[in-house]
C-alpha cells in the first residue's frame, strides 16, 4: 500500500494501520508501528509475537502490554538504533542469526540465546556462472564502500561490478560516481530484482564490511552457486564465508585486500580448491531449509511457553 494510501486512510476513516495480502498472507502496515501493535494483537489474537528489526526494543515493550508471548529475534548488534535500552524488557527469550550476535547478547546483556541461521532459498540465488567479475553489493560506506574503490584502482586489469543495495540519496549518488571516476574497470549497476543475473557473472564476492555484520548472507547467496568470497574478518562474515573465502583485516592495508583478489582471480588451483569449498559451505547443514524450519518452530514452541516478565 502506498503512502499515500495509507495517509488517506489514517484521514478520513480514523484507521492507523493498514491491512492487506498482496504477499499470499495477512500483512499489517503503520508508520509507527509501535503504536498501534496492541491493535492488531487485537485483531488478530496471535499465540505469540516475534519481534525483529527496526527499533526491536521499543516494538517488544509495546508488545509487552498485551501480555502475549514475546520472542526476540536477533538480527543485528546495531544497539543505539534499537529504540531504547534491552535491559528495559527483562527477561525475554531471543533465538539469534548467528553464533556472534549471540556471543555479543551474552556478552552485553547476559542473554542466552538459540542461534538459528538465517533462511536463504537457494533457488532465488543459485545459478551458473561465467565468472567475469569480482561483485561488490551495497556501495556504501558501512559496507566498505572506499575498500571495494581501493582495490579496483589497484587491480586495473580486472573488472569490477557494484550493485546498489540501499537506496542512494542524490548526495550519495554524486560522490560514488566521484569516487568511480578513476576506476574504469568498474561498473556501477541499480538494485536488482533477480540476483541470479548477478551471481551469473560473479568469479568473486567481495565483502569488505566496516562494521560488524551479525551473519552476511551475501556470502551464502553466492556459495550457493561455488563463489568465493574475499571478505572482512569481522562480526558475523567469518561464519558466513567458512572456509570457503579469505577473510582479510578491514583495518589492514589495502595491499592485502588487492592481493587476496588476485590470488583468486590468477591463480586457477586456489580458485578451484575455494569455489569447492564455498560450495560446501553454502550446503550445511544448519543452512538447509527444512531444518531451519522445524528448528524454528520447535523453538517458537518452547520459547512462547515463557512468558515475558513485564518490566512496566
Amino acid at each position: 500500500m502506498s503512502r499515500l494510501k495509507m495517509y488517506l486512510r489514517k484521514r478520513y476513516a480514523g484507521h492507523k494501520v493498514a491491512r492487506d495480502t498482496k504477499l499470499g498472507y495477512p500483512v499489517w502496515r503503520s508508520w509507527f508501528p509501535w503504536e498501534d501493535v496492541q491493535y492488531v494483537a487485537g485483531e488478530e489474537n496471535p499465540d505469540l509475537i516475534v519481534v525483529m528489526a527496526i527499533k526491536p526494543v521499543k516494538m517488544a515493550l509495546a508488545a509487552q502490554l498485551t501480555g502475549i508471548p514475546i520472542v526476540m529475534q536477533l538480527m543485528d548488534v546495531e544497539f543505539k538504533d534499537h529504540g531504547g535500552a534491552f535491559e528495559e524488557l527483562g527477561h525475554i527469550p531471543c533465538i539469534a542469526n548467528s553464533v556472534f550476535t549471540a556471543a555479543i547478547y551474552r556478552d552485553t546483556y547476559g542473554v542466552t540465546s538459540e542461534v538459528i541461521y538465517p533462511f536463504i532459498a537457494p533457488n532465488k540465488y543459485k545459478t551458473e556462472t561465467t565468472r567475469q567479475n569480482v561483485t561488490f553489493i551495497n556501495p556504501v560506506p558501512e559496507k566498505g564502500r572506499d575498500i571495494a574503490i581501493g582495490i579496483a584502482r589497484l587491480c586495473p586489469d580486472i573488472p569490477f561490478a557494484f550493485i546498489e543495495g540501499w537506496p542512494l540519496s542524490r548526495d550519495q549518488r554524486n560522490t560514488l560516481l566521484q569516487l568511480l571516476a578513476d576506476a574504469p574497470n568498474v561498473t556501477l549497476l541499480p538494485p536488482q530484482e533477480d540476483m541470479r543475473r548477478v551471481y551469473g557473472k560473479c568469479k568473486i564476492l567481495l565483502a569488505p564490511s566496516l562494521w560488524a555484520e551479525a551473519y552476511g548472507r551475501v556470502a551464502t547467496e553466492a556459495q550457493f552457486s561455488g563463489i568465493p568470497v574475499v571478505a572482512s574478518n569481522r562480526g558475523g562474515l567469518p561464519e558466513a564465508v567458512g572456509h570457503g573465502g579469505i577473510l582479510v583485516d578491514p583495518n589492514g592495508p589495502l595491499d592485502d585486500w588487492a592481493s587476496a583478489v588476485r590470488e583468486l582471480w590468477n591463480n586457477p588451483e586456489v580458485y578451484s580448491e575455494l569455489a569447492t569449498a564455498a560450495q560446501v559451505h553454502s550446503n550445511r547443514s544448519d543452512l538447509e531449509y527444512s531444518m531451519l524450519l522445524n528448528r524454528m518452530e520447535k523453538a517458537f514452541i518452547r520459547l512462547g511457553n515463557q512468558n515475558p516478565i513485564k518490566t512496566r
